[in-house]
């Protein structure tokens, strides 16, 4: 595997990716973060300073686990994902306005549409680790902290299933106009991730695309503690 996650990322067969996104919603990732990188990554939760907020979703009926907010600067390994996986997303995200009549105006750097973000008033950091025990779940949900919002996030995880949990499967729900919902329960191996829709994505229908709504979630953990890592490309108000 390549030291750097900027030469990882660029490794990737992103033609496939591409071809994912379009075709089913979402892409899963290889592995982009070794075990090593996994640990040091669960490692800072016990780092308060390192964060801006925790999360207990019990509370806000979220769900039953807890998240926390990276404060900002981010560390250096999160920085390099997010840095390093919005250009391509950014690519999909114009190309996806394209196919529903809008322009394309997602720029080709973070910091460029960060910027936007602040301009707007969204200036707290959004990526995050989140944690869950055994009966822990996250309920069907979207990630949308204002007015200005990237429609692709990703999702790490960050420990072994079957291994260290079991359960906990991603969940992804499309809801489909004048029709029932679909639902995908996804598997991710530790160190690998998910690029999946933050609030709809195109469809090509006998008239042209339309818009489906997707919310997403974690399953129940049946035994052990599950950790992920969440990469949001906006910021929050």
């Amino acid at each position: 595997m390549p030291e750097r996650v900027a030469e990882r990322i660029a490794a990737l067969d992103w033609d496939a990716l591409q071809q994912a996104m379009d075709t089913q919603g979402y892409a899963v990732l290889p592995p982009l973060l070794d075990p090593a990188e996994c640990e040091d990554i669960i490692a800072t939760y016990g780092q308060p300073e390192l964060f801006r907020n925790t999360i207990d979703m019990a509370r806000y009926r979220f769900g039953v686990g807890e998240y926390k907010y990276y404060g900002a600067p981010l560390p250096d390994l999160l920085q390099q994902l997010r840095e390093g996986l919005y250009p391509e997303l950014a690519k999909t995200a114009n190309r996806w306005l394209g196919q529903l009549g809008q322009e394309a105006d997602y720029p080709a750097s973070l910091a460029e549409f960060l910027e936007r973000c602040h301009r707007h008033g969204q200036q707290r950091s959004t990526p995050l680790i989140l944690k869950y025990e055994t009966g822990g779940y996250n309920c069907l949900h979207q990630d949308l902290y204002g007015d200005v919002f990237f429609p692709l996030q990703t999702v790490f995880v960050l420990n072994r299933k079957e291994a260290d949990y079991s359960g906990g499967e991603f969940l992804l729900v499309e809801q489909r106009p004048r029709a029932q919902s679909r639902g995908h329960v996804i598997t991710i191996e530790q160190g690998a991730g998910l690029i999946f829709p933050t609030n709809y994505r195109p469809v090509q229908g006998t008239r042209g695309y339309y818009r489906t709504t997707l919310r997403h979630g974690v399953g129940t953990i049946v035994s052990g503690t599950r950790y992920s890592l969440g990469i949001i490309y906006h910021d929050a108000t």
